[in-house]
């Protein structure tokens, strides 16, 4: 159970327009269907409207478009669902650290480590490593040499920084990702692959975040860069020498393969593919699935799908679309 607020209280801490009693007890949000008495939802497609009609929620954030759907307490504004993760913020509080230095952690002389820090159980921070302000580290992970940890940035449990990675400010890395780690670069010598040394870097800019398990790989020889604002889900590969533009959003299982560079605003659906050098452009929008193989130039939404069929009907699909001019 989160925080309590009235829901008029609520609308003069976020804005919007109350329509019903000022009064009303909230100390939860949820989904249409699982709503209680105390609960706030939020709700912006008309396809669900049996779902507003039925839900039991106390308050329900609606757009003026969908005002009409609803006949009990509402919040009129205009982006509902951004509305509702304000609330989910301000509901759901994260737990203060008391700001501390575990004993089995290991430091290096050497580190640099700001004010107001947090280092859990196990952690390990090689020479020269620089910490700001407010950095918290959770247990098990590993901050190798010469990285260097912007103001108030989160490291959860169990992650890598590889040496000399650069994480900005407000950053927020969660379990299991693994940042700077060597790009797959190899070179053919008599029938064997030889690796090529990865000298290059990481470098995430303020207020990235990287989801669990995610990987992204530094340089061969220029740098990594995500750009701030950018938000990788769990389960992403980025490649050496990959540029990733602000605010760009990247779901889960999604691949980008070795120097490709992704414009600004944009938003790559899940298990979608880029291929390798290819330039996107800012503002394009790509479909879960789709496989990139070519530069995208002009902004858009992208898709690069087939429906699913058996084998042999889809063998006949990709062959009629084959000879279409």
């Amino acid at each position: 159970m989160g925080q309590t607020i009235t829901s008029g209280d609520l609308v003069k801490k976020l804005g919007g327009k109350l329509i019903g009693d000022p009064n009303i007890l909230i100390n939860s949000v949820a989904s249409l269907e699982s709503a209680h008495q105390n609960s706030i939802s939020f709700f912006n497609n008309p396809k669900y409207s049996d779902l507003l009609k039925n839900t039991k929620a106390a308050v329900v954030i609606v757009n003026r478009e969908s005002l009409s759907f609803r006949t009990s307490a509402s919040i009129v504004v205009d982006n509902p669902y951004l509305y509702f993760a304000k609330v989910s913020q301000l509901l759901n509080p994260s737990k203060p650290l008391k700001k501390e230095i575990h004993k089995s952690a290991i430091i290096h002389p050497s580190c640099k480590l700001g004010q107001e820090i947090y280092i859990g159980p196990n952690v390990v921070i090689e020479e020269n490593a620089s910490l700001d302000d407010g950095v918290i580290i959770h247990a098990g992970s590993m901050i190798e040499a010469d990285s260097v940890i912007g103001n108030a940035s989160v490291i959860h449990s169990r992650v890598v920084i590889k040496a000399n990675t650069i994480i900005g400010k407000n950053c927020t890395l969660y379990a299991g990702c693994v940042i700077g780690s060597d790009g797959f670069g190899y070179a053919k010598d008599d029938g064997k692959w030889l690796a090529i040394p990865q000298i290059g870097r990481v470098i995430l800019g303020d207020n990235v975040d990287i989801g669990s398990n995610s990987t992204i790989d530094r340089g061969a020889l220029d740098d990594t860069i995500i750009s701030s604002g950018v938000k990788i889900d769990n389960l992403v590969q980025i490649g050496h020498n990959c540029m990733i533009g602000e605010n760009t959003i990247i779901a889960g299982c999604v691949g980008i393969a070795g120097s490709a560079k992704v414009g600004k605003n944009c938003a790559i659906g899940g298990a979608a593919m880029i291929l390798g050098h290819l330039s996107i452009t800012d503002n394009v929008t790509i479909s879960p699935g789709s496989m990139i193989t070519r530069s995208i130039k002009t902004p858009g939404t992208y898709t690069a799908l087939m429906p699913f069929q058996d084998h042999e009907a889809w063998l006949k699909t990709a062959a009629k679309i084959r000879r279409l001019k």
